[in-house]
């Protein structure tokens, strides 16, 4: 029955006719409506509630009242909450909880009744009641946690990465028709068939799907085996560079992704450093940080892997193509909610200076390994690095000796990096340019001989060393300082008495240490040295200064007697032999 005029106010007239009626006479007052009408009674009654109102119904006085305390409660919700499983399903119920925890003494589930004055149990409906009224319930605890709503600034200022398992695996057969990726279909592989699953384990197919961020365009890159950092190194390498029919390119300045391992691992990382990308990983099960890339995978399922039943690939390679062919048709045709416009056409908004061009492929796949360079800064403010000399003059900071960290440049040609560390202590860039030289190996930047001389403006140690000599000196100048320095003035002014220290300290006492008086050794035996031997003439003018006249033939004499020499303590006795009674007796030729 469709309600008109005339039937609203034929039910307005029951309804006021059944509210005076005295008890026993409504029925047939229904009954009549029903005939007129000709509809059921359960048309009538519902009808009458859309054309009656009806009294709010008054609330009970005792509405909001508890009668469980709030430290009993939160033992029952304790309880709860450790009995549920990683998927928030409870396995113990609110009234096996507080039969458990009354049978131990930790709380005390009773209320008094007015009526009888004897403490009952409280219900399990008025429990739950009072937990909803606490706020510790666990369908309420196990809600999820306030968010925080995050932007990015423009494309390619923030992009999330995620791996997720392919629906597809890897059928080796000897059957061509039948080799190649195949979908898993659900009554072969699911988990009450582990073993088909473990079969095919190897084989199964991988896929990183990549959002940007402002514009919400999808980039999606099939691989084998599992999440690994060789894999999202790969991935990450193919979604910055160009490709045809595919505007969406370039390196973001950061990127967000979870906490696996593998994104997280040093040759992933050393990549994202040497690209000046900030790696940005969420807490673990806070997947809502990335849940543009959640949002894409699903989008990836539902519209283009659903299809590939319809037109099986071959290879990865045919599977990557298609998902390429498919992701610029979804960027470019669906319009995204939160900004109104296709993908494409948001991310083509970005500006010059907000688009990093990658390096090709291969440099990037080398900046994997490439590890930073410790290099001494040279007293013309260089530094060799890769057979190439770089001028370090726009450092901040930099001086000559010192040591800086230096890593190739893959945005600028003929440059390298500096690595710094800001106030935080993140890691910064500097870049540095390769100096050019000429045929004879100088510079080009060097000054020629007998044209230039200007001398390179101060680094922080000359500053230093002029501020340090100022004060030296009590100069107010660098000339002042540097005359008073030359003219031999006492540096800081005399005050400083070099001894002044020594006076200072504290006189020390040493108390007297006990000896011994040294006793001569008593001579034994002599040792007596051997005469020193006199050569022919030496023996001769010993024998001249005793008084001896020095002829031949005392010569000849020595010379004979004596051919090894004479013994110096024999002189005495050769004297006088030589010497009788004041004359010589010569016989044989000799001399007696």
């Amino acid at each position: 029955m469709a309600l008109n005029p005339a039937t609203v106010t034929r039910l307005v007239q029951l309804a006021q006719a059944t509210a005076t009626a005295p008890r026993g006479q409504k029925q047939a007052l229904y009954a009549a409506a029903c005939a007129e009408l000709g509809v059921s009674l359960p048309t009538i009654h519902r009808h009458l509630e859309q054309v009656t109102v009806k009294p709010t119904r008054k609330q009970r006085s005792d509405a909001g009242d508890v009668q469980l305390s709030r430290l009993d409660a939160k033992a029952i919700s304790a309880l709860l909450m450790s009995s549920a499983r990683k998927t928030s399903k409870r396995l113990m119920s609110i009234g096996q909880a507080v039969d458990m925890l009354s049978a131990n003494g930790e709380i005390s589930p009773f209320a008094l009744d007015a009526e009888t004055g004897e403490l009952v149990r409280l219900s399990d409906s008025a429990i739950a009641r009072a937990l909803r009224s606490y706020g510790m319930h666990p369908d309420q605890l196990n809600r999820p946690t306030p968010a925080v709503e995050l932007k990015s600034l423009h494309p390619n200022h923030v992009w999330q990465i995620d791996a997720s398992i392919c629906v597809l695996y890897y059928l080796n057969s000897s059957n061509p028709k039948e080799a190649g990726l195949q979908v898993m279909a659900h009554d072969k592989f699911y988990k009450n068939k582990p073993a088909n699953l473990k079969r095919i384990e190897a084989d199964r197919v991988w896929s990183y799907e990549v959002t940007d961020h402002n514009s919400g365009a999808i980039f999606v890159n099939y691989v084998m085996g599992a999440e690994s950092g060789t894999n999202l190194a790969e991935s990450f390498i193919a979604a910055i560079q160009k490709r045809p029919s595919d505007p969406m390119h370039g390196v973001p300045f950061i990127l967000m992704m979870d906490m696996g391992s593998a994104n997280t691992s040093g040759l992933f990382g050393n990549l994202a450093r040497r690209l000046q990308v900030q790696l940005i990983a969420h807490a673990p099960g806070n997947a809502r940080a990335t849940g543009q890339v959640e949002k894409a995978r699903d989008l990836i399922e539902r519209s283009f892997e659903s299809s590939l039943r319809l037109q099986p690939v071959r290879d990865l390679a045919d599977l990557n193509a298609c998902a390429q062919r498919w992701s610029c048709w979804f960027n470019a045709n669906k319009v995204h909610t939160r900004h109104g416009k296709t993908r494409f056409d948001q991310w083509l908004t970005i500006a010059p200076e907000q688009l990093r061009i990658a390096p090709p492929a291969p440099v990037c796949f080398a900046l994997l390994s490439e590890k930073v360079e410790t290099r001494k800064v040279n007293d013309n403010l260089t530094v060799s690095f890769k057979a190439g000399t770089y001028c370090v003059k726009t450092v901040p900071g930099v001086m000559v000796g010192e040591k800086l960290l230096i890593t190739v440049n893959p945005y600028v040609a003929n440059a390298a990096q500096v690595v710094l560390k800001d106030a935080d202590g993140h890691e910064t860039l500097h870049s540095i340019p390769l100096l050019e030289k000429d045929d004879a190996g100088f510079l080009e930047r060097a000054h020629v001989i007998g044209e230039e001389y200007a001398r390179p403006a101060d680094t922080v140690l000359d500053v230093n060393r002029k501020e340090v000599q100022r004060f030296a000196y009590d100069a107010a100048t660098n000339e002042e300082a540097e005359s008073k320095r030359k003219a031999g003035v006492v540096p800081l002014g005399g005050r400083i008495d070099p001894y002044k220290v020594i006076e200072q300290s504290p006189q020390r006492h040493y108390l007297p240490k006990a000896g011994s008086d040294m006793v001569p050794a008593v001579t034994t035996s002599r040792t007596v040295a051997p005469a020193r031997v006199l050569s022919t003439f030496e023996a001769a003018q010993a024998l001249v200064a005793m008084g001896m006249a020095l002829n031949a033939e005392l010569i000849a004499t020595l010379k004979n007697q004596y051919a090894d020499g004479v013994p110096e303590d024999q002189l005495n006795a050769l004297h006088a032999r030589l010497t009788v009674r004041g004359g010589l007796r010569v016989v044989n030729g000799g001399v007696l």
